[in-house]
């Protein structure tokens, strides 16, 4: 029985210090469910020693930010905080993880906290301030008036952020060409009488695009 006792006290000093671990990164992360957006998000403010891999490097405004699954981070001590977005900073893509919100007739795109809107003369998605109080939430476009497709692409050959943040850039350009809708743009770009079948040309091109470059789609 003696024998056993350090086993015994080992084990539980392990378990303790796996509770331990667990409740620190419960701590460390919170669960964004405002728009039924269902997603868990790092806290802003906690400080990490390395970077997610493959996060994607963003220069603004002589600073550097940095974008990984939603959750922004800037250098912080030679680390990296998790911090709020600086209004005006963009990316070419969407979060992986978004929930589409109207307000006015406008879409928003909403990720942990953030609303990002389609600035064309940028090619961006830009971090905006939150809809004004004033502005109701709208019902989404009717079937002649169709929302932004939502194509989910998982990398299934371990692509880095930067590489998919490229590969869905350029896949939805390419898409856009070839079926002549724009999905950024009030119908698509097109007349109403054609948006509906010219949407579906381009999801099934950007489908096809995503999927020659390694993604599994959906």
């Amino acid at each position: 029985m003696n024998r056993m006792l350090p086993t015994l006290c080992a084990g539980l000093a392990l378990a303790f210090a796996m509770s331990a671990a667990n409740a620190d990164d419960h701590r460390r992360e919170h669960f964004d469910n405002r728009f039924n957006h269902g997603h868990y998000y790092p806290n802003r403010g906690v400080v990490y020693g390395a970077l997610p891999g493959g996060a994607l490097g963003v220069r603004y405004r002589g600073g550097d930010w940095y974008f990984h699954g939603g959750a922004w981070y800037r250098p912080y001590g030679g680390r990296y905080i998790v911090a709020a977005p600086p209004l005006g900073i963009g990316l070419r893509v969407l979060p992986p993880f978004y929930t589409t919100v109207w307000f006015g007739g406008i879409p928003y795109y909403y990720s942990d906290g953030s609303y990002y809107v389609w600035r064309g003369e940028r090619q961006e998605y830009v971090v905006t301030n939150p809809p004004s109080a004033d502005l109701s939430t709208t019902p989404p476009p009717t079937a002649s008036e169709p929302a932004t497709p939502d194509t989910y692409a998982y990398p299934k050959n371990g692509q880095s952020e930067a590489q998919q943040s490229a590969d869905r850039y350029e896949c939805h350009s390419w898409a856009a060409q070839q079926s002549g809708f724009d999905p950024t743009q009030p119908l698509g770009g097109v007349t109403a009488d054609q948006s509906a079948a010219k949407r579906n040309d381009y999801l099934r091109a950007e489908r096809a695009c995503l999927t020659g470059r390694g993604y599994s789609v959906n």
